[in-house]
């Protein structure tokens, strides 16, 4: 049995190439959208991929699935669980698509999985039991838990709601999440856990950076786990609905997305260079946006190209990107070198940004026009009470997850996290200059660079929130 995880950094994702090397056969599990990363590990191992699987429809990229099964050959597996308003539209009328339930197993070569339906974090969300028949194995080696459980957290379960939009799913799910993780009691401790995603992720709220672990670990240090299968059902709802970080925006597109299926992208076609006389007569345009992935906050507040989007190439990129841009707009990126450029093409490519036409290299912004450019003013948390005393009307904008916030804010503060600014925007106080800050400044600096092109007259907090003065705490 071959058995490869491959992990995607800044999605904090993990996909699993799967192989028999007695047929030469592999499945590849929840891939994301560029499938050649996939195709070469099969390769190298001497095997080709013939089937693909999923374990729930995803909210948080763009899945491959689709992209390996446009051949027409390669067999789809994907859940038949869940209801009618959750299964993959796309995959459905497809020849080689089997939809499972739950129970249903199937084999590549001699490796067989089985469909564990687990649902909770989404209605239709399958698990996958792996068992190497042609190793000798009478029962499971490990799970593909998908979103269900992680190493040191289980799935959110209220994505539908907070960023799908459907009201009321979220303790639903987590009640369903709660019977689900009871089913756990009955797999042997010694079965591996292989998540979907570690640390970093959005899909739970205390993920690992741990890989893998094993069933046995998870049941005795995994919190909410041991929440579920020894403590009541209420006091596991209401501790897995507790300080679940807001979402990115693109999540609820997202949804949409894997559940219609994407567009094929076939051979992956680099982005051209462009030069600022292209770029100069699309700036105004709202159809057209320049990201700029320098990672200086501070250089781009003082100079940037009018409009511009900020989400530096070291930070969260994806995440910063995903908060900020309109799937079918046209971008432009400003890199600071261009082999960055493939790369952040890829990641956005990989959460539905598919009109990524061009860059531009950051050294050509000092031969910029006047009119080309902009700029917003930036302040530290010292200064923060005599800008506020000098400015007329000044609000203070607080960007950070609303847990933060509520532990300790500034006295006023509106709090709305970086990441729901686009959908909350008609919360904003409009004709007053908007102070914003966060933790360390980073997500200020993306936030205010959003607000900035949409009018808004911003000042950036670029300073760390221990800095905040005592006399301005809440």
């Amino acid at each position: 049995m071959f058995l490869r995880q491959v992990f995607d950094s800044h999605l904090a994702q993990y996909a699993y190439v799967i192989g028999c090397q007695k047929s030469g056969e592999a499945i590849v599990i929840d891939p994301l959208r560029d499938v050649s990363q996939y195709q070469e590990i099969a390769a190298a191992a001497g095997l080709k991929i013939t089937a693909v699987a999923e374990t729930h429809i995803h909210a948080d990229f763009v899945s491959g699935a689709r992209e390996l099964s446009a051949d027409g050959k390669t067999s789809v597996y994907v859940s038949a669980e869940g209801g009618p308003d959750w299964q993959s539209e796309w995959a459905r009328d497809l020849p080689q698509t089997r939809l499972l339930h739950d129970g249903d197993t199937f084999h590549i070569g001699r490796i067989q999985l089985q469909a564990w339906h687990t649902p909770g974090h989404t209605p239709e969300h399958l698990s996958y039991l792996i068992t190497d028949q042609g190793g000798g194995a009478d029962e499971p080696l490990g799970i593909i838990s998908g979103d269900f459980l992680f190493v040191g957290d289980v799935g959110r379960p209220d994505l539908l709601e907070q960023a799908a939009g459907q009201a009321g799913t979220q303790e639903a799910g987590a009640r369903q999440l709660y019977h689900s993780l009871k089913k756990l009691s009955a797999l042997p401790d010694h079965l591996q856990v292989l998540p979907a995603h570690g640390a970093g992720s959005a899909c739970g709220k205390s993920l690992g950076a741990v890989p893998t672990s094993t069933l046995g670990y998870e049941k005795r240090f995994n919190h909410a786990l041991r929440l579920a299968l020894n403590d009541a059902e209420q006091a596991f709802v209401d501790f897995i609905l507790e300080g679940q970080p807001e979402p990115p925006l693109y999540f609820a597109n997202m949804k949409k997305v894997n559940k219609t299926g994407p567009a094929i992208l076939g051979p992956i076609v680099p982005p051209r260079a462009w030069d600022l006389a292209g770029v100069e007569p699309r700036l105004s345009s709202p159809d057209f946006v320049v990201v700029d992935s320098r990672n200086d906050r501070q250089a781009f507040a003082g100079r940037h190209l009018r409009g511009s989007l900020f989400a530096p190439s070291r930070g969260d990129f994806s995440g910063f990107a995903g908060s900020f841009l309109d799937p079918a707009q046209e971008v432009v990126l400003v890199v600071e070198s261009a082999d960055q450029v493939d790369g952040l093409a890829r990641q956005l490519l990989r959460i539905g940004f598919d009109h990524v036409v061009g860059w531009l290299p950051a050294a050509v912004l000092v031969e910029a026009p006047e009119g080309m450019l902009s700029s917003f003013p930036t302040t530290t948390f010292a200064g923060l009470a005599a800008l506020l005393q000098s400015t007329a009307g000044a609000v203070i904008l607080d960007v950070r997850r609303s847990t933060e916030h509520a532990a300790g804010h500034a006295r006023g503060a509106l709090n709305i996290a970086h990441t729901r600014l686009r959908a909350r925007e008609e919360e904003l106080p409009t004709g007053v200059p908007l102070v914003v800050h966060c933790q360390s400044g980073m997500r200020a600096a993306t936030a205010s660079a959003w607000l900035a092109r949409r009018g808004r007259r911003v000042i950036h907090v670029n300073d760390a929130f221990p800095n905040l003065p005592a006399a301005l705490l809440a």
